[in-house]
């Protein structure tokens, strides 16, 4: 009768086999070493690069030290800043704060605190920049491309332009805070 799925040869007959291939042990041996050490290098980078690119993440204080943001990472993988602190969050009627420089008639009465600032930005690790995104700017209702990089790891420098020219535009450099303020 015939079985299915059996198995004649065991474990000491398998290694038998690579003892009467002097050769050819030795260089399986060397291939799996070789394959394990690229995996870990590659696994490696990879961690690498994600921590790098998570460092932009936590809260900043502007240039003009007036507001913190607080940037995080979305769940697909963009980052992206919203306004959490203000120096003065209320306006001289004693009310919160408006957008009323915004360019949209709907959202000019929307607060200010909670707004996404920084929109879409994702990391380049062959520039070490964060690229892509856009920052608004609540004081004059605008919104420009920009790219963020580090100085150190608690100096955020980040430069808007317009028209793909990076090489116009404005730039601000905001520190690193430890926590929300309040």
């Amino acid at each position: 009768m015939l079985k299915f799925f059996t198995f004649t040869r065991t474990f000491k007959e398998d290694i038998s086999f690579l003892d009467r291939n002097k050769f050819i042990a030795p260089l399986i041996i060397f291939i799996m070493k070789q394959m394990l050490i690229i995996i870990s290098l590659f696994l490696f980078a990879t961690l690498q690069a994600n921590a790098q690119s998570d460092k932009v993440v936590g809260f900043w204080i502007t240039e003009k030290k007036t507001s913190q943001v607080e940037i995080y990472k979305t769940p697909s993988g963009e980052y992206q800043g919203k306004l959490v602190w203000l120096d003065e969050p209320l306006d001289e009627a004693g009310r919160p704060k408006k957008d009323k420089e915004n360019p949209s008639q709907s959202l000019r009465n929307r607060p200010l605190k909670g707004i996404v600032l920084l929109k879409d930005f994702s990391y380049d690790a062959s520039s070490k920049e964060w690229t892509g995104g856009t920052i608004y700017d609540p004081e004059s209702g605008k919104t420009y491309d920009a790219f963020m990089w580090l100085d150190g790891d608690n100096n955020l420098n980040i430069k808007g332009f317009v028209m793909g020219m990076r090489f116009m535009g404005r730039s601000t450099a905001w520190t690193r805070d430890r926590q929300l303020r309040q």
